[in-house]
């Protein structure tokens, strides 16, 4: 049983926006993920469905699987580093901005019982 991975890094928002759509395709079969997150209205759902897309290809490339026996074994949002930028307030003072940043993974595998 091959597992198939795909990463997308630094991608431009926080790991906790990221998680809720991640959690909607976790134990998905790979097509009907697809077709839940180009109906999701979030703004992560873009980048979760380009990593998934990355992961299936993947796995017919180098693997030679078939797309309708891959599930949606693993998904999962890391935190990666936050950039801090600046912002001058009233009276000299300084409002910091935390511009957070994720690592999106997603972990397909053959479905159980699927052809050999």
């Amino acid at each position: 049983m091959n597992e198939v991975k795909a990463q997308a890094r630094y991608v431009g928002m926080s790991a906790q926006k990221v998680r809720r759509v991640v959690d909607l395709v976790r134990g998905q079969p790979a097509d009907a993920a697809l077709t839940l997150l180009k109906f999701t209205p979030n703004a992560a759902a873009r980048p979760v469905a380009k990593t998934l897309r990355a992961a299936i290809a993947n796995a017919e490339e180098n693997f030679g699987l078939s797309r309708d026996d891959l599930v949606v074994a693993q998904a999962y949002a890391d935190e990666a580093p936050t950039r801090k930028w600046r912002r001058f307030g009233a009276r000299g003072r300084f409002k910091p901005i935390l511009r957070r940043n994720a690592h999106i993974t997603i972990v397909l595998k053959e479905r159980e019982g699927a052809a050999a």
